[in-house]
């Protein structure tokens, strides 16, 4: 080795720092903010359909427990109309067969035009309501109105 040549010892680089960080990690970051944002708003409506689905059959549930027969078949026609706007809004101008037709269509497991939909035609206009036809109404009305005020 020729002394005269001033060689210096091997240096190494200097360590990357910290900041600012690699495009990956860059990358990174953005993802989990955008999957952080989605699923807030995921979880958020979630949250506010079950508030709204609870809301909803909470006031089903007190349309169906007034005393009065008539109140109650008026309260859950009404009830049903709403929900019926839900799906479709010309559907809460339908009147008569039309308005069974569509209620028998959202509620297969009745066949079309039973009596126990056809109080809801007849009902308002009695003198008398049967009290025990708007017991059976109430439970095929329910399940109804849940199926309309949870389809899309």
């Amino acid at each position: 080795m020729n002394p005269q040549l001033q060689l210096r010892d091997i240096h190494l680089p200097a360590e990357p720092s910290w900041w600012p960080p690699a495009p990956g990690w860059w990358l990174l970051a953005i993802l989990l903010i955008l999957a952080a944002v989605l699923l807030t708003r995921w979880i958020w409506r979630h949250v506010r359909r079950r508030r709204r689905l609870t809301r909803l059959m909470a006031e089903f549930d007190a349309a169906a427990s007034l005393g009065d027969p008539g109140a109650r078949l008026a309260a859950i026609s009404q009830l049903l109309r709403r929900a019926a706007r839900l799906r479709d809004p010309r559907a809460a101008s339908l009147q008569g067969e039309d308005w069974l037709r569509f209620l028998t269509r959202v509620d297969e497991q009745q066949p079309p035009a039973t009596e126990t939909w056809r109080i809801l035609l007849n009902g308002p206009w009695q003198p008398q309501i049967d009290a025990a036809a708007v017991d059976a109404l109430i439970d095929v009305a329910r399940r109804c109105f849940l199926s309309l005020v949870t389809s899309p």
